[in-house]
């Protein structure tokens, strides 16, 4: 564990004790330090130490900046599973994609990790009274584990943040501070409030516990996939790193500590590489994928941002873009944007296919995975972890709309004698819930993988029901049964193949309505091309499931 923690500044290279009561660098007054440990040490111990461990955050005390190895503030934190994701994994072509679930913190989110670490620092340091501004997630994480630690707590929240979030924020005892303004001007206003006052303020990416706690998951990410696939083949580290890491982002903090951890893993020779990158913000607030587009190593700030998604409201991420631009220039990555749309959209396919419900802003994260598998990006042999970064609770209304639950009402009892028995009563208020028509959409393809991700890809876009044949007869049978209002036709099927069933389709006036996308995994001569002429709404190759024209196909056949 470690008791004396080096600083190493940014600016003018001092190393020098670390101390949270004096963050400043004794040299210069930078106040951008980065923590420095004994690595070789590590590397020598935590092969053998780490089995015995307990699987959670305090397992990689020795490169934390905490004395304990078990603080007696902890609530659990850390060690959040590692989830395949087996039909998301299908409709990406991405077999190796994995979620790290941090909704299953103490506080539901993956900032329980930075409040642990820097409560515990803090109070091994005797300080008992704090300020943080925040968005939600972070205040609530502090919040609780002050209250745990006896440390009185200031959160600053901007107005925008939700009633609930604020409330739960107050529950735990701290003194919330309602800020009408953006978060960049409630973290000016906690900063002057926390001079005035001389009090510990979390300043993000200039706290060193708060960047050494992101570490941790990191560090906990390479055991699991390490348990998974075992250690690379070459044998060069004992430890397996993923290709890909992809995480929304506000102000950048998360993937800073990310990769504090990787070079830490690297420099001890327990992986053989580092990895990709790829932070996703909110398009009504992209300081960073706008200034990654072009080119530039500093972001210009978003001074009004224009996203429902105040948990990446942060307009002006200062230096953190910069360390982060170099970083990924050198290892690679990528920072992309998606609107909040696609995020609530990547919200609702990841609860109905994996059954994980999510933050927004780990929407975010999924719309932006979403997107770089389709620009080749993110390649599918490649092995991918998304941080879910919370949980979606509670709900808020401009995700769902207003359609978003069916109701049931039972009709008043007039008088007891002339009351239907209850069942007859509650059959009758529950029978509107089957009258309304969900569009038909047959797929008919002898593939079943194939059959499946059509499915997952429809589910994803809307309420359809859908219905599947494995073969060109069954699924003529079930176009004059069912009456679809879209098929979905694979060309090549033995016995009969797609050809054959569009013509007998065109030729029978009850089905020769029905509009047809053909889907094939081959390229098709001019004669196939001129015999499918007329005959279809669009020509698809395999693969192109997740296009954006093909989904705005489907919405516009099907209404």
């Amino acid at each position: 564990m470690s008791l004396h923690i080096m600083a190493r500044c940014l600016d003018c290279g001092d190393i020098s004790p670390y101390s949270p009561l004096n963050p400043a660098c004794p040299r210069c007054g930078s106040e951008w330090r980065e923590a420095q440990y004994d690595y070789k040490a590590v590397a020598q111990i935590w092969p053998q130490v780490l089995r015995s461990r307990p699987f959670n955050l305090w397992r990689y005390a020795e490169l934390l900046p905490v004395s304990s190895a078990t603080p007696e503030i902890s609530m659990g934190e850390g060690g959040t599973p590692l989830l395949s994701a087996p039909n998301l994994s299908m409709m990406l072509g991405l077999p190796h994609l994995y979620i790290k679930d941090e909704r299953q913190g103490p506080t539901s989110s993956f900032k329980d990790r930075q409040a642990a670490v820097t409560i515990a620092a803090l109070k091994e340091s005797g300080l008992t009274e704090m300020v943080v501004a925040s968005t939600g997630n972070v205040a609530i994480a502090y919040a609780a584990y002050a209250a745990r630690a006896g440390i009185k707590l200031w959160a600053f929240l901007s107005s925008t943040v939700p009633a609930e979030k604020m409330r739960e924020v107050a529950i735990y005892g701290a003194q919330v501070v309602k800020v009408t303004g953006s978060y960049d001007r409630t973290k000016q206003v906690a900063a002057e409030f926390a001079r005035l006052r001389g009090l510990y303020l979390d300043k993000g990416s200039r706290s060193i516990p708060t960047v050494e706690s992101m570490k941790t998951l990191a560090f906990e990410m390479v055991e699991q996939i390490t348990a998974r696939y075992g250690p690379p083949e070459d044998g060069r580290a004992p430890w397996r790193a993923p290709h890909w890491y992809v995480q929304a982002v506000s102000g950048g903090l998360g993937p800073l500590g990310m990769y504090k951890a990787f070079q830490e893993l690297h420099r001890m020779g327990l992986v053989d590489h580092i990895p990709k990158m790829a932070l996703i913000q909110s398009e009504g607030c992209a300081p960073m994928a706008q200034a990654w587009r072009q080119g530039k190593e500093v972001a210009e700030p978003t001074l009004v941002p224009q996203t429902n998604i105040v948990t990446l409201a942060t307009g002006d991420p200062g230096r953190t873009y910069t360390l982060l631009f170099h970083a990924l220039r050198e290892h690679g990555g990528v920072i992309e944007a998606v609107s909040d749309e696609e995020a609530f959209r990547a919200m609702h396919n990841l609860a109905k296919m994996e059954g994980l419900s999510v933050e927004p802003a780990a929407g975010v994260a999924f719309a932006g995975l979403t997107k770089l598998v389709r620009q080749e990006i993110i390649c599918p042999e490649e092995i991918v972890v998304v941080n879910a970064t919370g949980h979606t609770l509670p709900v808020e209304s401009h995700i769902l709309g207003e359609r978003w639950a069916k109701h049931v009402v039972l009709r008043p009892e007039k008088t007891p004698s002339a009351a239907p028995p209850p069942t007859e009563g509650l059959l009758a208020a529950l029978s509107h819930l089957s009258d309304r028509h969900y569009p038909k959409v047959l797929v008919v393809d002898d593939h079943p993988p194939a059959r499946l991700l059509l499915r997952r890809v429809l589910q994803g876009l809307g309420e359809y029901e859908v219905i599947e044949a494995a073969n060109g007869f069954e699924g003529l049978e079930k176009a004059l049964t069912e009456r679809p209002d879209l098929l979905i036709l694979d060309l090549m099927m033995p016995e009969m193949d797609g050809f054959a069933v569009l013509e007998a389709l065109k030729n029978n006036p009850n089905t020769a309505g029905i509009p047809v996308i053909v889907v094939t995994a081959k390229a098709l001569t001019p004669e196939e091309q001129q015999r499918l002429r007329g005959q279809i709404e669009r020509l698809m190759q395999k693969g192109e499931f997740l296009s954006d024209e093909f989904m705005e196909e489907i919405r516009a056949l099907l209404g």
